[in-house]
């Protein structure tokens, strides 16, 4: 399951919008600073619209969404990768997510104090990454003590100590995000267990008042210029809207959104954009017991893919019947796609695509 920390300063509108976005959650969402005591975890489903016509097609007896795991995590403020507030007690949290959304504050508001006195987003996006990278840097140069020893007699241990000492740690001291290094697959895979905060995929989530969510504002277009030095992305939301839509009928909740001038939430918003930063795709199984969909990354293969579902499915692959969603829809039904040639047999070099509709047979 994907799994995103939502990070943030006080008082940004990171619980509201965490509280928004999974209903069911019991953070608290309080004009003061560190309300979130623990982690709080929320599970959402991932809206699809394909599953609902795919399971009326199979006279599916369930649905199974792909889900998303939120984690929101108490506000940091400057210092706390030596300890101030909560400090590294929620960095830690960090470390296990997939992927960050930085809620950024982009309103005024009189009754909400900002921690800073006055809204300024590049200034709040900076103290942020700075205390991420600064904890990344404590946890860097732990490393680099220990390799360091283990070089003098191990090849590898000095190849380490290398790649640590002349790629992330010049980035690193200048407060800079460790994702901005190009690193290949090997280096990528000998730093992966540090769990370098600033390593992590970041999506900026821009809070805008109501009024500003359709348009956005001069503090978005700071964040969105930050965003693009980075190789980050945004995603404009309002915590405000998303504390509204939950309080409405389902059916008038695009009516609502259409009203300011959008067409989607923000919880679809931040998914779309999380799917596309991760290289994330989604397939799908269908039958009369249930519809499901299913995450893979982008150039899965077949028995890949099938090992999502089990490790079985991929160690007695045999073959992946496989049809485009949009084909089955077309002709409304498996023996109809079967009789006009739409459903291909694929093998183990088979590189899944977006929307497949696939059913694997295999060896047990």
């Amino acid at each position: 399951m994907l799994r995103a920390g939502i990070v943030g300063l006080p008082n940004v509108g990171k619980s509201t919008l965490f509280n928004a976005l999974v209903a069911n959650a019991k953070a608290q969402a309080a004009n003061f600073p560190f309300c979130t005591i623990d982690p709080n975890v929320g599970v959402v489903a991932v809206p699809d619209e394909r599953l609902q016509a795919l399971a009326q097609l199979s006279e599916s007896a369930d649905i199974v969404p792909a889900r998303v795991e939120f984690v929101d995590i108490a506000g940091l403020v400057q210092g706390a990768s030596q300890g101030e507030g909560l400090g590294n007690q929620f960095l830690a949290n960090i470390r296990e997510v997939d992927a960050v959304v930085h809620v950024v504050r982009c309103f005024e508001s009189d009754g909400i104090v900002h921690v800073a006195g006055a809204v300024g987003p590049a200034r709040d996006i900076e103290v942020i990454n700075l205390e991420l990278a600064l904890s990344d840097l404590a946890q860097l140069e732990r490393r680099i003590e220990r390799v360091r020893k283990q070089a003098k007699a191990d090849k590898q241990a000095r190849g380490e100590l290398e790649l640590l000492e002349a790629k992330l740690l010049p980035v690193l001291n200048q407060g800079k995000p460790a994702r901005l290094v190009d690193l290949n697959d090997d280096e990528e895979a000998l730093i992966k267990p540090l769990g370098l905060l600033t390593r992590k995929p970041v999506i900026y989530a821009a809070n805008v008042s109501e009024d500003d969510l359709a348009s956005g504002n001069d503090w978005v277009e700071q964040v969105k210029q930050i965003a693009v030095a980075e190789g980050a992305q945004v995603v404009v939301v309002s915590a405000q809207v998303e504390a509204e839509l939950i309080e409405l009928p389902p059916e008038d909740r695009d009516d609502f959104l259409i009203s300011l001038g959008v067409e989607e939430g923000g919880l679809m918003s931040l998914i779309r954009a999380t799917y596309d930063l991760l290289g994330l795709r989604t397939y799908f199984t269908t039958g009369p017991k249930e519809t499901r969909a299913w995450t893979i990354t982008a150039g899965m293969l077949a028995p890949q893919a099938a090992g999502v579902i089990h490790s079985d499915f991929e160690r007695g692959f045999i073959r992946a019947e496989t049809i485009a969603y949009e084909d089955l829809v077309a002709v409304g039904s498996m023996t109809a796609a079967k009789d006009k040639g739409l459903v291909r047999s694929e093998g183990k070099e088979y590189v899944v695509q977006e929307g497949d509709v696939m059913l694997f047979r295999f060896n047990v």
